[in-house]
């Protein structure tokens, strides 16, 4: 989650010089080679069944393609800062895609945790601090303006595609092994964003891109087509998904840390104020309560 938190925050000076359709076929690109050697199914791993065919699809579409599309558009419109804020919702999210898709009950502290997100959400919208203007290229340069509203909500849909993914990968990981999981996932997003990436690659001009960008696009495709999916699914064969509902409150922290110590961001009383209330509904999520249980 660490992982991601940093990726998230990162990914916003690559989405300044590769359009976002480009940037996410890279990354699947990168990814898909270096985890070739994992798709041979392990001697001891029964084949798959045609419901873990469909939850290997559904992993892939909200986690891979929807996820890189709703993220990468957003940070190119707000800032690492504002998607730290907003992802401290996933826990809470999490938790009412159990309620609907897993039918789990909720805990009341956990409606109170979603409470939070919602509010710590809502008052970045009150946030008058400006982006800079931005030129970005290829598609979606002519439908992703300065628009920090926006762009907030496109962050949002990543969260929601971001507790999908969490949802879906309990199910996987009872089938496949880790490593099998990310190669396999890892294709389906290549083959998802292939169209879309070939058509902007067509018109663009790679040799404007620098070597320092080239150098963090390797990273971003390393840390999210492989090594973060590798962890988290490995975490999961170990540990129950409420439990692992606990570590994403690394996701925001890392996100905002690196915002301002990396790309040199500013934090207002606002963006203080937000993030503490999202935090404090990460803590009423995943905290144990008296009775040793946590809420979600």
């Amino acid at each position: 989650m660490a992982l991601v938190g940093s990726y998230v925050a990162l990914s916003r000076p690559l989405v300044l010089v590769l359009p976002v359709f480009l940037l996410a076929w890279l990354r699947f690109g990168i990814g898909g080679l270096a985890t070739l050697h994992w798709l041979k199914r392990p001697a001891d791993e029964p084949p798959m069944s045609a419901a873990t065919r469909k939850y290997l699809f559904l992993e892939s579409f909200f986690g891979n393609f929807l996820f890189s599309i709703c993220m990468l558009s957003g940070m190119s419109m707000t800032t690492a800062v504002s998607a730290g804020v907003i992802m401290a919702a996933i826990p809470a999210v999490i938790a009412a895609l159990s309620r609907v898709f897993l039918k789990e009950d909720i805990h009341p502290r956990t409606w109170a945790a979603i409470a939070c997100s919602v509010v710590g959400i809502g008052l970045l919208s009150l946030s008058k601090q400006e982006l800079p203007t931005q030129d970005l290229q290829g598609l979606e340069g002519s439908f992703v303006p300065n628009n920090t509203l926006l762009g907030n909500a496109l962050v949002f849909g990543a969260v929601l595609c971001e507790a999908a993914y969490a949802v879906i990968a309990k199910k996987l990981t009872g089938a496949l092994s880790p490593r099998r999981i990310t190669a396999l996932i890892n294709l389906w997003g290549l083959a998802l964003m292939t169209p879309f990436g070939v058509y902007v690659a067509w018109s663009f001009d790679f040799g404007a891109v620098q070597p320092a960008s080239w150098m963090l696009l390797v990273f971003y495709a390393m840390a999210a087509s492989v090594w973060t999916v590798w962890l988290w699914m490995s975490g999961l064969k170990n540990v129950p998904a409420s439990s692992a509902g606990v570590f994403t409150v690394m996701l925001p922290i890392s996100a905002t840390l690196v915002g301002v110590l990396v790309l040199g961001e500013t934090m207002t009383a606002l963006h203080w104020l937000a993030l503490c209330i999202a935090l404090m509904g990460v803590l009423l999520a995943t905290l144990p309560g008296k009775d040793g249980a946590r809420a979600a």
